[in-house]
């Protein structure tokens, strides 16, 4: 087999990739239920799973119009709390706990470890930085002046522009006409399966799964997929990302 073609650009998911979205939610809502003591929550992993899964569940709901940011944050909160004390708490008590959990998430995010440090070395080896997104361009304009990582990013491709998500190859085939470039020059780091690896597949670029959580997929579901566990050594990630890993 081949070595693969020098990639000129690299494709980044953002949140769980280059914005550690896991671990801000995480202290986010544990701010959040630390100023309402009279909640019951018991184990917190439990309830942070079940929050991530409303999350889940209510984010494609936004991004299709369905619901304000603002409506499906409280719709989240009040099916989250209500089992544990807040099934009486009026409208505004949820929205001011939604507004407090979200204030907590802005001030407390934080990028993947590693994150700076592979952006730059990547704009000082040549390469042209761009994000495919599943998400809202404001949202994650501000996510990346948050972390001071758009001074490395040329270009931010989010469904909301683009108008259609990931994993449907034409949202990859924005961000390479944006960025001059054919799907052989370009790889793509992600860590959704289904939607950086398989989307990227679909669109002929190369795939980089970022597995930080040890999900199963890779060789297990039929194909050979390069596989990082984080983005850290450096050295190691951009060997991976240039094919030589």
């Amino acid at each position: 087999m081949s070595a693969p073609t020098a990639p000129t650009t690299i494709l980044f998911d953002l949140d769980d990739t280059l914005f550690d979205h896991w671990a801000t939610a995480r202290a986010a809502l544990a701010a959040a239920l630390a100023e309402r003591p009279e909640l019951e929550t018991g184990d917190f992993e439990t309830l942070y799973r079940r929050h991530s899964a409303l999350l889940e569940e209510l984010h494609p709901q936004v991004l299709a119009g369905r619901y304000t940011p603002d409506a499906a944050r409280q719709l989240r909160f009040r099916r989250l709390l209500a089992p544990h004390g807040a099934a009486g708490w009026s409208d505004e008590a949820v929205a001011g706990f939604a507004l407090a959990q979200y204030g907590h998430y802005q001030r407390l995010r934080r990028p993947v470890a590693g994150a700076p440090a592979l952006l730059a070395a990547l704009n000082s080896s040549g390469c042209r930085v761009g994000i495919v997104t599943n998400n809202r361009t404001a949202v994650q304009q501000d996510t990346l002046a948050a972390l001071d990582l758009d001074r490395w990013v040329e270009e931010l491709v989010t469904s909301e522009a683009a108008g259609v998500a990931k994993p449907d190859p034409r949202i990859y085939h924005v961000a390479l006409e944006r960025l001059g470039c054919r799907p052989e020059q370009a790889v793509m780091v992600g860590d959704s399966w289904e939607n950086d690896v398989v989307g990227a597949l679909a669109a002929g670029i190369r795939p980089v799964w970022l597995n930080r959580f040890a999900a199963a997929g890779g060789p297990a579901r039929g194909t050979h997929v390069a596989e990082i566990t984080g983005l850290e050594p450096l050295a190691q990630v951009l060997a991976k990302i240039q094919g030589r890993g």
